[in-house]
């Protein structure tokens, strides 16, 4: 099985080396292309793939091809590659904002299109990612595509009409809780410890509590509880946090998410 990127980015990066990490595919069965003779010598160098200056010749060369470039150059992309996407592959989309119908109107035709997306913890191997499945792809397929999709964190399926609420809650949140964690170092700093231990701290708190959400099945709420002792420093933060309307702001902060993913 021949896999493609489009793109060799971040993200692409991430895909990339979860796959070989976890031995879903050889070095010599990915084929990537990029803009930059730069990017591609890098890529080259770090993951031992093969790479193209032409999109074209990726997308032909394929079984699977996943186009990982941004959304605003989408409509360049495709119009290289739309003649040479043969009807057996499988096109994994990871743009926000284009709809499945969108893709395949500037294909021309009906493609075997996956709609995926993930988020940048991919990078360490603990990404999100969710997917929307065409019509023209096989059980069979769909199960090579999230054995893939599986290599650097969680899967999910969805429909279509979630993936603006998935680029909110998932795609772009990481964002919101990196500032978080900046927020909470930097108080820790103002109070007199170290700016490298403030992050690691701070960091490490929020790793774990996230992990008491997935692994205990317990309500976020509940856990807060059990923080929260009568009198105590933990529930005098949460009436500043509560008094600073930081779940509406957070609300309001993805639902402008969510609307920006809708005009892309």
């Amino acid at each position: 099985m021949k896999i493609g990127f489009i793109g060799l980015g971040n993200m692409a990066g991430a895909m990339i080396g979860g796959m070989l990490k976890k031995g879903l595919v050889e070095r010599g069965d990915i084929i990537g292309s990029a803009k930059t003779q730069a990017t591609l010598e890098r890529c080259r160098e770090k993951y031992g793939i093969e790479v193209s200056k032409s999109n074209a010749e990726t997308a032909a060369a394929v079984d699977i091809l996943f186009l990982a470039v941004k959304p605003v150059f989408f409509p360049e992309v495709i119009a290289e590659i739309k003649g040479a996407v043969r009807p057996e592959t499988m096109v994994i989309s990871i743009a926000a904002g284009k709809t499945m119908a969108w893709i395949e109107e500037a294909f021309g035709r009906e493609i075997k299109l996956v709609r995926c997306m993930p988020n940048t913890p991919a990078l360490v191997l603990e990404g999100c990612t969710a997917y929307v499945r065409g019509s023209l792809v096989s059980d069979a397929e769909m199960e090579a595509a999230e054995r893939l999709l599986s290599a650097f964190g969680t899967v999910w399926e969805v429909p279509e009409h979630m993936m603006d609420a998935v680029v909110g809650v998932s795609g772009s949140s990481p964002a919101y809780v990196f500032m978080f964690i900046e927020a909470m170092a930097d108080a820790a700093v103002l109070a007199g410890m170290p700016r490298k231990q403030a992050y690691a701290m701070a960091a490490q708190s929020v790793l774990g509590s996230a992990k008491m959400v997935l692994e205990t099945g317990m309500h976020p709420g509940e856990l807060k509880d059990l923080v929260c002792s009568p009198g105590g420093t933990t529930i005098e933060a949460v009436k500043v946090l509560e008094e600073g309307g930081m779940r509406a702001t957070v609300m309001e902060a993805m639902e402008a998410c969510i609307e920006k993913s809708k005009r892309l």
